[in-house]
């Protein structure tokens, strides 16, 4: 797929997901890319980036990231987050004068991936360790691999609500994530116990420094107020209980777990798999089928992830929350369909 085909694809997504205005945004720069406008200036050497490195919303949140640093405070006036009104028509021509004159800075803010450490795929990953913690009755080991800022590892300290009104977490909570759940909710009467939370990132987001909550808000469509809504409050939360998240890559980290007595060891993901180079991919899986081998009912081991997924061999990709368990064989267990930003989840 070519930058101007990516880009229109990315733009279509934008639509269907709830961002009518990244939406046009993104389209109107396709136009720009084919037209070897200024966009195609800013881009040039990324022509053969892999669909899945997200070129389209780089570009995006780089621009996005400028603006909430009050930095083009005239490109301001269109961005919901900065207290403006976005119109496509009257944004543009202030757009392009942007992406001319900052050219090299948004290439410099090309080479990171998208960081966006999305609260609401919490959602699915905090149902699947529910109906963990139900199965083995263990303290759990929650760890992360493509952590970004570690939000998603204080998940247990989020309001959920599913369709019906049951709420599981503190309801004083700063995240709360209402119509969460749809379907075979999990069992809410779980004791569930986080003994250890650790997360690794190649690149991790130091959210406790106003740099660090600028990258993951830069990255947030600047139309979508809820979801900048969760990110606010996980940041309050992330300030009373801070967690790790060590500078290192998935693979590394994963092959420097080992199950525990008396503990549920847990390893965890959403959306990044995309991210991670096949060898990557590849020693991840190696590992854990080797070290769930070494698994008992004493020290279980699961590999839980919210990605995008074939729940059969000639499907389409739809995002779903997946279980691989030890002892158990480590076969996979689709636990329920979930939304591309987390909300809702459709159990099953």
């Amino acid at each position: 797929m070519d930058l101007v085909e990516a880009f229109r694809a990315q733009a279509g997504a934008c639509g269907r997901l709830g961002s009518p205005m990244y939406a046009e945004l993104l389209d109107a720069l396709a136009h720009d890319i084919e037209a070897d406008g200024e966009t195609a200036g800013v881009l040039r050497g990324h022509e053969e980036d892999p669909g899945p490195s997200a070129l389209a919303l780089r570009i995006a949140g780089s621009l996005h990231r400028l603006v909430l640093a009050g930095e083009e405070p005239g490109l301001a006036r269109y961005y919901p987050t900065t207290g403006g009104s976005w119109s496509l028509e009257s944004a543009w021509p202030v757009l392009i004068d942007v992406l001319g004159r900052r050219r090299e800075v948004l290439r410099r803010l090309l080479v990171q991936p998208p960081q966006t450490n999305e609260v609401g795929r919490s959602a699915g990953l905090l149902g699947g360790l529910l109906l963990l913690a139900g199965r083995f009755g263990l303290p759990v080991r929650l760890l992360e691999v493509g952590a970004s800022g570690g939000l998603n590892l204080n998940a247990d300290s989020f309001h959920y609500e599913d369709d019906r009104g049951r709420a599981w977490g503190p309801s004083d909570s700063p995240v709360r994530l209402d119509g969460a759940w749809r379907g075979r909710t999990p069992d809410l009467s779980v004791d569930l116990r986080i003994a250890e939370r650790l997360g690794c990132d190649v690149a991790p987001v130091d959210v406790t420094t106003e740099d660090g909550r600028l990258t993951l808000t830069s990255y947030v469509w600047p139309d979508m107020e809820e979801r900048h809504r969760r990110l606010r409050g996980a940041f309050e939360l992330a300030r009373r209980m801070p967690v790790a998240v060590r500078q290192q890559d998935a693979a590394s980290f994963v092959e420097s777990v080992v199950p525990a007595a008396g503990r549920l060891t847990v390893v965890w993901h959403s959306v990044m798999w995309q991210y991670l180079p096949d060898e990557q991919q590849r020693r991840v899986h190696d590992r854990l089928a080797t070290v769930g081998a070494l698994a008992g009912a004493d020290s279980p081991l699961a590999h839980l992830y919210a990605e995008p997924v074939r729940p059969e061999r000639d499907a389409d990709h739809e995002f779903w929350v997946c279980l691989e368990q030890w002892p158990g064989g480590g076969q996979r267990e689709l636990l329920g369909r979930i939304a591309p930003h987390g909300l809702p989840v459709d159990w099953v």
